[in-house]
């Protein structure tokens, strides 16, 4: 079992930077890929990045490849979504999700989520 719970969503302009957060509870959180997601108003939750278990591996979404990145910190429990050059199609809510797998891309991969956190870019 795993708690996901994000943090550091905002309101920022287009072009800014801002970093998301999510702090995993539990000893195993190695052994899960994790990934972040986003959902828009009127669209489905769509894929953003993913990292592998000891974050030697990612992959992203071509709508945000060079703009975002996503790495791991695994003695803090914690993964992170960094987002630069933000867009307004960017506006989202952000969620953090765990995987048994050890990368995956799809939302039905995920075992757990988060409960999201609000990214609102300004034009």
């Amino acid at each position: 079992q795993v708690q996901l719970v994000e943090s550091g969503g905002g309101l920022v302009q287009a072009g800014g930077s801002l970093r998301l957060s999510c702090a995993a509870s539990g000893r195993t959180f190695s052994s899960y890929g994790m990934g972040w997601f986003r959902q828009a108003p009127g669209k489905e939750r769509a894929f953003v990045a993913a990292i592998s278990w000891r974050g030697g591996s990612t992959y992203y979404a071509d709508s945000v490849k060079g703009r975002f990145t996503i790495s791991r910190d695994n003695a803090k429990n914690t993964v992170y979504l960094q987002m630069n050059s933000l867009k307004p199609e960017d506006t989202a809510v952000y969620y953090c999700a765990a995987t048994v797998r050890t990368l995956a891309t799809m939302t039905s991969e995920y075992n757990y989520w988060g409960q999201g956190t609000q990214v609102t870019d300004s034009p």
